[in-house]
C-alpha cells in the first residue's frame, strides 16, 4: 500500500509542479481557490513548482533507494511547511476559513501522505546496523 501512495503522490506532485512551471497562467485559473489569493505571479508560481517537482521526484526516488530517506524527508517537509503557511494564513485572518475546506485535497493531505511514507517504521528505528533505519 505505501509502494502504491508513494509512486501515485510522488507522480502527482511531480506534473503539478511541471503543469506550473510549463503553464503558469494556467495552472493559476485551473487549481481551485488560488485565484483568492493573490494576483497572478507567474514566476513565483514557477518557484513553487520546483518545490513540488523536487518533492514529487524524490518520493518515488525514495520507493527504489531507501537512502535517499532524508531528501525525501525534506521534500515532506517543504509540503507540510506550506500547509501551516495555508493554515496559518486563516487562522491570521488573511484568509477565509472556507479556504481550509478547498485546500484538504491539494494542500493537507499530500503533506499527510509524505510523511505517513518517509516517516521509518517502528519495528526498525533503532536497527542502524545496515546504515538506515526502516
Amino acid at each position: 500500500m505505501r509502494g502504491i501512495v508513494t509512486w501515485v503522490l510522488g507522480l502527482a506532485l511531480a506534473v503539478n509542479g511541471l503543469i506550473m512551471l510549463a503553464f503558469p497562467a494556467a495552472w493559476y485559473v485551473i487549481v481551485p481557490g488560488v485565484e483568492e489569493t493573490g494576483a497572478f505571479n507567474p514566476h513565483f508560481i514557477r518557484d513553487i513548482g520546483v518545490a513540488y517537482l523536487v518533492a514529487g521526484t524524490l518520493l518515488p526516488w525514495f520507493a527504489i533507494n531507501p537512502a535517499v530517506r532524508p531528501a525525501a524527508a525534506a521534500g515532506a517537509a517543504f509540503l507540510a511547511l506550506h500547509a501551516l503557511v495555508h493554515l496559518w494564513d486563516v487562522m491570521a485572518g488573511r484568509e477565509h476559513v472556507h479556504q481550509l475546506l478547498v485546500d484538504i485535497p491539494t494542500v493537507f493531505l499530500p503533506p499527510v501522505a509524505a510523511l505517513w511514507i518517509v516517516w521509518p517504521r517502528a519495528s526498525g528505528l533503532l536497527n542502524f546496523s545496515k546504515g538506515e533505519a526502516r
